[in-house]
Parts: C-alpha cells; structure tokens; sequence
C-alpha cells in the first residue's frame, strides 16, 4: 500500500458515508450570501413602510393584520425552526387574504348600515360638516403667486377689479414652499410697503393660472394673518377671505348650528347626526345596527315574501338545470359510447360546440332567438301553431326560458365527464348482462348508471353551487325581469339570490351595502350547508 500524497487530499464523508467534495463556493452562491441581509433589511422596512401607512390611513385594525402578515413571513423564512413550513405559508396566507378575509369582511358589513346615504365614517360626517362656511363677500381680496427662488411668495392686492386683477400688492407673504400637508399653516403676512421688504430679489411676475392650481391643495391649507384683520382662508384660484363656520363642535362630539343654536347630536340607531326634534342632517354615517338585516329579510312581511320566492326558485332553478342537464349529458354519453353508431366523433363535436362557444355569446344569441316579435323560435312556433309565447314577460315562461338555456350550456360538460366514467367500466359486466339476456335498459340501470353517479356525486354538487350564484346567465338574459308588483325592494321573478343581492347593493334600492352582505353572508352559508349535506350523503351512498 502506497502513502496518500500531498495533492490527492482525502474526501470528507457525509453522516451517511457518501463522499463529498470540498469544493469552494462559486460566485453566484458568494453573491447570494452577500446580498441575503441587505435584502432582508430592505424588505423589513419595506413592510414597516407599509405598515405605517396603513395605520397613518386610519386603518389600524388592517395595520394590525397587515403587521402579523409579515411577521410570520420573515419568522417563517428566517428561522430554522419554521423551516417546514416555508412552503406551506404561501397557500395559507393567500386563503387568509383572498378567501377568509372577504368573507369576514362581508359579514361584519351586515350588521353595519353602509349604504349610499351612510357611506363616511362618523369622524369624516363631523369634518365634512365643520368644513361647511359662507364667505365675507366685501372683505375678500385677489392675490397673485410669486416665485421667489425655490419657494414662492403669496401677495394680496385687495378687492379684484373688473379685469379679475387686484390694485398695487398690499401683503405680502414670507417664502413659503408650499407643500400639502394635513394640518392648517399659519402665515403671517407683511405690509407691501414695508422697508426693507426681505426677498431674495426684485418681486417676479405672478405666475399663471395654471401654475396657480398646481399648488391648489397647498394653498387650501393656508390661513393668512393680516394685523387688525380676520383670518383670510382660500376662496378659489384668485381669492382670500375670511369665512364664517356653519356648524361648531362641542366637546362631547355633538355640533351646534350656529345660525340658530340647534344642537345635532350622532345617533348611531339612524345613523345621522339628529336633534332632539328629529331633523337629521346629510350625509349620514356608518354605524353598527346588530341583526337588524338579517331581522329584516326574515320579519318584514313586505320584504319576506319576495326574498322567499326568490330563494325557492334559486334552488329549483339550481336543481332542475343539474337534473336535465345529467340527464341529456348521460344519456348522449351512452349514446356516443355505442361503437355500432357512425359518425360518432363528428356527432361529439358538435355536441361539445355549446360548451366550447364562450357562454356570454350564446347568452346573447339566445335572447334574440327568444325575441317575442323577431326572434326564430317564435317564428317557428307561430308557423306551426300560431302562438308567439311572451318569453320575457311571462313570469312562467320566462323562467322555462332560463332552464332552457342553462341546460343548453350545461350538458355538454356532463357527457364529457360521463364519456370519461364510461370508459372506465369493465367490458366484463356487460359482457356477462348480454349472456343472462339483459336489456339496454337494464344495463343501463343496474350497471352504468350506479357505477357512473358515485364518481359523479361530488362533481354534481359543484354544478348545483355554481349554479346557485349563476349571476352572468339572469344579468344577460331577463335581468330578473319580469318584477315582482308592489314591494319595498325591486325584486324580479326570475331573479335568484345572487342577482338579487346585486340589484340591492347597487342599482334599485339606493345601494343597500349593508342589507346585500347579509344576504350575501345567508347565501354562503346556505351554499356552504347543502354542499355539506350532499357531499355526505353522497359518501354514504358509496359505502
């Protein structure tokens, strides 16, 4: 045996035996090492950033989420002892985001009255009020804007005359570089005349008006102090004046009229800021109203009976397009599967055409064949039997319209999933029915469809879901017309949940956010139960 030398380094073993090099690392995995805390770093404060504005928005509850957010993030994908769970808390963290916070998002809105009329926040109402003012029309004086090096000087000329310019400047500002804050800024302005007047040279020209709006939202923000004067606040793009308040606030959150001394105090049952005779003012505020939605939907006579009528078709309507649409995609599964039948494939390609056209299309198409006056379907039918069915105005008809249509664009997915499931069943079974001299029919019965409708269960529940919330077929085909007659909310007869909500929260009925996420928060729990119970009986059934 012969001596290891210098140049044939032994290899290093691995725990498991195996032999390794000991190779230097390459550039890419130096660069990787360098730049792995300076991005840490830089992300870290990129997500402080965000924090901080989010909570600066005065959304401290999203700021708070915002914050665990990432502090599972770099906990996760920093620290060995989160290691199995780095490729995990992507998924978890989108369901988080995208699914389970809209959900809770929607039930919290219905218990709230955010609507159209209660849009704002409390704080906002009170501002937005607090800022309503009438202007002192004789002392109201133009001004002009200067540059004055980097910053800019604001120079009053009294009363504007016939041309929209003021007299000779009378006041003159400090440079003030006129940035948008959130605050109000005090400036104390110097008589014209004064000597020395101190800028960093001659006064130049006054700026253009459109450099003027430029600097609009800096200019709202200035309260101009003139010696023996009234504050002057921004009246427009060429006024200051001095302004009187509407409204003064009080100490325990309520606002005094200042015209007549009436005191409005927020009342969180209407939502309006209210005096004790009862006048309210608008706009009005956001404020929590319990389960009075939900009491709503379920105790109000006036408002239950369509919401019922509605629900009951919502779930006929899912129902029998699941029912007809397995029926006819099954039974054109079998058919196509009979190998004696030519022509088989071009006969599956048509038969898929429905469901391979984009459904907004057909939609559209079959609204103008259902046409009562120039539509083919009534010209038919008027040939041969001399009626014109009143499709879109018959509350009857115009509900057999929607299955018509929905079953058109529904079977063709069923008999592909049952060309799929057909071919999976043994050749045996059918080779034993034709020896005991079983019908079509009965193979059909006692062997293809048990065999077929167990895989197919669950898919069958998904089909009653979607089509639970088929929004797209009732807002392109009948707009849940024809209406109901004489209710407190536009309601359609072929409207189902899902449409329903739509028209609440924002078209009919002054945008009911409040009341839509209600019914939204019942539609999803209802959805959510009848899946349940369907995937388990389906499950028992299989066993």
């Amino acid at each position: 045996m012969t001596a290891p030398t210098a140049s044939s380094a032994p290899a290093s073993l691995s725990p498991l035996g195996q032999r390794y090099s000991m190779a230097p690392p390459s550039v890419l995995e130096r660069l990787a090492r360098w730049l792995k805390w300076p991005l840490v770093l830089a992300g870290l404060l990129a997500a402080l950033a965000l924090v901080f504005a989010i909570h600066a928005a005065g959304q401290s509850s999203w700021a708070v989420g915002a914050l665990v957010l990432f502090t599972a993030g770099f906990y996760v994908y920093l620290s060995g002892s989160g290691f199995a769970y780095r490729y995990l808390f992507p998924g978890v963290a989108g369901m988080l985001v995208f699914i389970a916070f809209p959900l809770v998002y929607t039930a919290q809105i219905g218990f709230t009255n955010y609507s159209s009329t209660h849009l704002l926040s409390e704080e906002r109402v009170r501002a937005y009020l607090l800022d309503q003012h009438d202007a002192v029309e004789e002392q109201v004086q133009a001004f002009t804007l200067h540059a004055d090096g980097g910053a800019y000087r604001l120079v009053l000329r009294g009363a504007p005359g016939p041309d929209g310019e003021g007299a000779a400047p009378a006041w003159v500002s400090p440079s003030l570089a006129l940035r948008p804050t959130a605050e109000l800024l005090r400036v104390d302005l110097r008589p014209a005349t004064e000597e020395p007047l101190p800028l960093n040279g001659p006064l130049q020209a006054a700026l253009p008006l459109a450099e003027v709006v430029k600097h609009r939202d800096a200019l709202r923000q200035l309260v101009l102090a003139l010696p023996g004067h009234p504050e002057l606040r921004y009246l427009g793009l060429r006024e200051f004046g001095p302004i009187t308040p509407h409204w003064a606030a009080n100490p325990d959150g309520s606002l005094t009229r200042r015209a007549d001394g009436v005191v409005f105090h927020p009342s969180a049952d209407s939502g309006f800021f209210q005096s004790a005779q009862g006048e309210t003012l608008a706009p009005g505020f956001k404020s929590g109203v319990g389960w009075a939605n939900y009491s709503r939907m379920l105790l109000d006579a006036e408002f239950r009976g369509p919401f019922l009528a509605i629900f009951s078709w919502t779930v006929v309507f899912s129902a029998l397009t699941v029912l007809f649409a397995t029926a006819i995609g099954m039974f054109l599964a079998v058919l196509l599967n009979w190998e004696g039948l030519r022509f088989r494939t071009t006969y599956r390609t048509l038969l898929f055409l429905p469901y391979a056209v984009p459904g907004f299309i057909s939609i559209l198409v079959f609204k103008g064949l259902f046409n009562q006056n120039f539509g083919e379907i009534n010209a038919i039918l008027d040939a041969l039997f001399g009626v014109k069915p009143a499709w879109f105005a018959d509350p009857f008809l115009a509900k057999v319209m929607l299955l018509i249509v929905n079953v058109w664009l529904g079977y063709p997915y069923i008999m592909i999933l049952c060309s799929g499931l057909l071919k999976a069943i043994p050749s045996d079974l059918y080779e034993a029915s034709a020896l005991a001299g079983a019908s079509p029919a009965t193979n059909f019965f006692k062997i293809t469809a048990p065999l077929i409708i167990k895989p197919l269960a669950p898919l069958l529940v998904s089909a009653f879901a979607f089509n639970f919330n088929n929004f797209v077929l009732i807002a392109l085909l009948t707009d849940g017309r024809p209406d109901f007659l004489s209710t407190k909310l536009p309601a359609g007869q072929t409207d189902i949940l899902v449409s329903y909500t739509y028209r609440i929260a924002f078209r009919d009925s002054g945008s009911d956010f409040g009341l839509a996420a209600a019914i939204s928060t019942l539609i999803f729990i209802l959805v959510a139960a009848m899946s349940l119970i369907n995937l388990r009986m389906s499950a028992r059934a299989q066993k």
